[in-house]
């Protein structure tokens, strides 16, 4: 495979170590040797050594199981991903301090609403779900962390491509989408731009069915203390059991007030000074807390 990036500072091996972890994509849990070296368009050979790289490191096992590490994948019939995969994505979410800051007001809108709630950001011209409280319910799509969709069928997406430049988001947008979706809605630039007009003239999103069948939501922006939209927050429903009327003048108020609260909590955070412990002692011996600004 060429080289994807002319820097001298890129480092190859890392990249090709990552499209590996890709490659076990929806519906995949189990591949070969071979189907990882085809969907991540690396040689055997180097596949294999990558696999058993992650394989020493815990992020990938040998499915069912008796063949010891260094031996062929199709000796146990394929490799799978293993939990640990997971601490890579929420590292991130744990790092920002977001889903600590949203749970208890996620978990309150959910109990008034009785409805499903996520949190997500914008990554290239998809979102990715960072928080979530659910409520049991049959959707047509599933939805944990790391989830991706096409941002501009979704709320949430709607709400953060509402919060760019018109050229910014389209340029967003013209990124191809890793989400492995089929959306039914597919507005031309035109419809794009007017859709965005509306978020931003309002201040919330709404998406009827657009990402696919049965799935109708509303959204809200995260802000900073600075007013930066930080992320979006939405309510979720199944459009046979919520009609809009619910959706937009029950359900949005509430989840105003929820996003205004965790806003309000994030900005509180931002301007809380950090301590951190520094070598030296009180009268009594202890550590002594320096406080540095955030």
């Amino acid at each position: 495979m060429a080289r994807r990036d002319d820097s001298p500072d890129f480092i190859e091996a890392i990249a090709r170590g990552l499209d590996v972890i890709r490659a076990f994509g929806p519906g995949k849990p189990v591949m070969s040797l071979a189907g990882v070296a085809a969907a991540s368009g690396l040689p055997r050979p180097t596949a294999r050594r990558i696999l058993l790289t992650l394989e020493q490191l815990g992020y990938v096992r040998q499915a069912g199981g008796a063949a010891g590490p260094g031996q062929q994948a199709a000796s146990s019939g394929g490799y799978e991903l293993t939990p640990r995969v997971l601490d890579l994505g929420m590292s991130y979410v744990l790092s920002r301090g977001l889903w600590e800051i949203a749970r208890p007001h996620m978990e309150e809108l959910v109990t008034r609403t009785r409805e499903s709630t996520s949190i997500a950001q914008l990554d290239g011209s998809d979102i990715v779900y960072v928080a979530r409280v659910a409520v049991p319910k049959i959707v047509t799509l599933s939805v944990t962390i790391g989830t991706r969709f096409p941002a501009m069928q979704t709320s949430l997406g709607k709400v953060l491509l509402a919060a760019l430049p018109l050229a910014e988001a389209e340029r967003v947008l013209a990124e191809p989408s890793r989400s492995g979706i089929t959306p039914r809605w597919q507005p031309d630039a035109a419809e794009r731009a007017a859709a965005l007009r509306e978020v931003r003239a309002r201040g919330w999103a709404l998406t009827d069915e657009q990402l696919a069948p049965g799935i109708r939501s509303v959204a809200v922006p995260l802000r900073d203390g600075d007013g930066r939209v930080i992320a979006a927050v939405n309510v979720n429903s199944h459009a046979a059991e919520t009609p809009l009327d619910v959706l937009i003048g029950q359900h949005l108020p509430l989840l105003l007030q929820t996003a205004g609260s965790i806003s309000a909590d994030w900005a509180a955070r931002q301007s809380a000074p950090q301590v951190t412990v520094v070598p030296g002692g009180t009268a009594g011996g202890g550590p002594l807390p320096a406080a540095e600004p955030s």
